[in-house]
């Protein structure tokens, strides 16, 4: 525990804060965990330095058998009490408009679990579950590798571009991939695999436009397409959820309609989390007509 707080902290004061612990009481507990092992876990300096090769091998480890104790008391607490606990979900930021649909049948037919829902990339989605520090994800299941996880498709991700209602392209009822390329864009971050999805989808008309603003939060996104000359690329799930913002309009991308499935991930592990597995097996499909529907164009 104090090895793994320490590596996510950095630092060995926050480290023992984080464990309720004084600085020495953490500092001589892994230091007889060197000793024991006849190692050096951690590079000492003046401050915390990392973790030697031989320290990331003990915390794979020392993570492996935390998660295992978490899922012992998690098995032995269904078979007396029935479902509870915690489950942890992570979700890239475009799918979270959505999120409510797996949550809200899943709470209300297991009262007694929380869930803790946070917004992340894809990459921090792989990297935590695989860290036994997130036990479900909501991310892209056909773009980009996926490893040692099992993944249930949830719904298509398509496209839209979003532009004021008084400009010249908002007479159009669609717009071209290859036509939204020559517009001034604000898009998502490089960071974020939705950006990543759309900048490949600009390469396969044969463009690459560099976006005149770049954020991370899709919300943003949203509010600048209502700037004079500006326009943003967002996703149609998010406009059927939250409806289209005042003095804009959602043109749909064409040319090509791309699509991108995004789904349910588990690590792929026995035994399996119970939590993790109920969530899995409860969540269903979430197809166009199961979907709120607000005008898209106005």
């Amino acid at each position: 525990m104090y090895l793994d707080a320490l590596a996510r902290e950095k630092h060995f004061r926050r480290a023992a804060e984080a464990c309720h612990v004084s600085q020495p009481t953490l500092s001589t507990a892994i230091g007889q965990l060197e000793e024991e092992l006849g190692v050096l876990i951690v590079e000492r300096g003046r401050r915390f330095q990392g973790l030697t090769k031989e320290g990331e091998v003990v915390l794979a480890h020392a993570r492996r058998i935390l998660a295992e104790a978490d899922l012992l008391k998690e098995s032995i607490a269904e078979l007396r009490q029935g479902v509870s606990g915690r489950i942890r979900l992570g979700a890239i930021p475009t799918a979270l408009p959505m999120i409510a649909h797996i949550t809200a049948p899943f709470s209300s037919r297991y009262p007694a679990v929380s869930l803790t829902v946070l917004s992340l990339t894809s990459a921090e989605i792989q990297s935590r579950i695989d860290n036994f520090e997130l036990d479900v994800g909501l991310t892209y299941l056909d773009n980009e590798p996926l490893d040692r996880v099992i993944s249930k498709p949830i719904y298509l991700e398509s496209y839209v571009l979003l532009t004021r209602e008084d400009g010249e392209i908002a007479r159009q009822d669609t717009i071209t991939w290859a036509e939204a390329a020559e517009l001034k864009l604000c898009l998502l971050t490089s960071d974020m695999q939705n950006r990543r999805i759309i900048d490949g989808i600009f390469r396969s008309v044969g463009h690459s436009p560099r976006p005149a603003i770049e954020t991370n939060s899709i919300f943003n996104l949203c509010s600048h397409a209502g700037i004079q000359g500006v326009s943003s690329i967002v996703s149609l799930q998010l406009l059927e959820f939250f409806g289209v913002p005042l003095g804009t309009k959602a043109l749909p991308l064409v040319e090509p309609d791309a699509k991108r499935t995004i789904g349910l991930i588990v690590a792929d592990r026995q035994p399996f989390a119970p939590l993790a597995r109920n969530l899995l097996m409860m969540s269903r499909p979430i197809s166009e007509a199961g979907l709120p529907r607000l005008p898209i164009v106005r």
